[in-house]
């Protein structure tokens, strides 16, 4: 008997599996809860580390900004922020391997959370009243999102993955999005449309592409950590592959945007579409809400709707840091000075940017400081 299940065990590992979904995720589905909070602890933890590395890099920065000597990458803390952040997309990384993809991606607003409370506390940023409000409701989305989210852990295998990469609904909904792809990267190349919309959609395009992948990659690890190989087979190589250049290609437009437009409107658009794009990834790749209550599926769009709400609330008009001219400088920022007199010239007047304007400027200040 323990031969023959040996032999039957071996001809499955040495063929394609040709047997039905039901059977072969009756083989490999679980609900252990154990799995599921581990994988939103790691979620959690990865972008709390993310935020702290974002702190820390913008703080090198002023400081660097403020001496004026030696380039940023030169500091040691930029250097820690940087390896922070490296662990922090690890912890995302690991995550997948744990908890559903429709879960971890949404998880990305603790990141902004987190973030917002740190430059208030340690960089001295004002608190606004939207911080307030968008934090609020990024913190009950996320809370709807773990308490209605699918909490069924699935053992993501090489026979799996090859098999959901094959089925017909995900191979109809990658032709679509290749097909979208591609109108969207001629909008933007051949004809010049630089919309916002239309360079992040090039990235959620890409970023659905790399959902897919990174959860398929670390899931496969995962189960070789347990003892089950899954390097040995082609299709993790090939989702390897997908995984390092749909994020290069990301990476790419996602720069080119934060070039172009400004990180508060980049931020929470590219947070809602690149969420949106797991979500559906997560559906149809996974098949993350078969079997999912409807109140199950209503209640998880909601609290992705508040997170979404609560990220653009908290990214909106955020206080940029820049290095001040050395020619003009706003009087009612010069830390200790309650001076509030308009030293410049408003920028609509007949004498802005002119010698005028710049000697006027000097009289005020040499007046100011007798």
């Amino acid at each position: 008997m323990i031969r023959a299940k040996m032999a039957n065990s071996s001809d499955f590992n040495a063929t394609v599996p040709l047997i039905s979904a039901e059977a072969l995720r009756a083989e490999i589905v679980e609900n252990p809860l154990q799995n599921y909070l581990l994988g939103i602890i790691i979620s959690i933890c990865g972008n709390v580390l993310i935020s702290i590395s974002l702190n820390i890099q913008k703080y090198a920065h002023v400081r660097q900004a403020q001496r004026g000597s030696k380039p940023y990458y030169t500091s040691a803390m930029w250097w820690c922020g940087v390896v922070l952040m490296g662990i922090g997309e690890l912890g995302n990384f690991a995550a997948y391997g744990f908890a559903p993809a429709s879960l971890i991606a949404p998880l990305g607003c603790v990141s902004v959370i987190a973030s917002a409370v740190i430059s208030v506390v340690f960089l001295k940023e004002t608190v606004r009243a939207s911080d307030i409000v968008g934090g609020s409701l990024a913190i009950t989305g996320t809370y709807l999102l773990v308490t209605f989210a699918p909490h069924a852990s699935t053992h993501i295998t090489a026979h799996l993955v090859q098999y959901y990469a094959i089925s017909w609904h995900f191979l109809l909904y990658l032709f679509i999005e290749v097909v979208l792809f591609f109108i969207l990267l001629y909008l933007y190349k051949r004809r010049g449309v630089k919309h916002i919309v239309i360079v992040m959609l090039l990235v959620a395009l890409l970023a659905s592409l790399t959902v897919i992948s990174v959860k398929a990659v670390s899931g496969m690890i995962t189960e070789s950590i347990k003892g089950q190989l899954q390097l040995i087979y082609p299709i993790f190589y090939v989702m390897l592959v997908v995984m390092v250049a749909s994020c290069a290609f990301q990476i790419k437009f996602l720069n080119q945007a934060m070039k172009m437009f400004d990180a508060t409107e980049v931020v929470p658009i590219n947070f809602v579409f690149f969420t949106a794009s797991a979500i559906v990834a997560g559906i149809i790749f996974y098949q993350e809400f078969e079997g999912l209550a409807l109140l199950n599926i209503f209640m998880f769009l909601f609290g992705c709707l508040l997170s979404f709400v609560g990220v653009f609330l908290i990214a909106r008009n955020r206080p940029k840091i820049k290095q001040q001219d050395r020619t003009f400088i706003p009087m009612d920022r010069v830390p200790g000075r309650r001076n509030t007199d308009k030293v410049q010239p408003k920028a609509k007047t007949q004498t802005y940017g002119s010698l005028a304007a710049k000697l006027m400027c000097n009289r005020a200040g040499q007046t100011d400081d007798s």
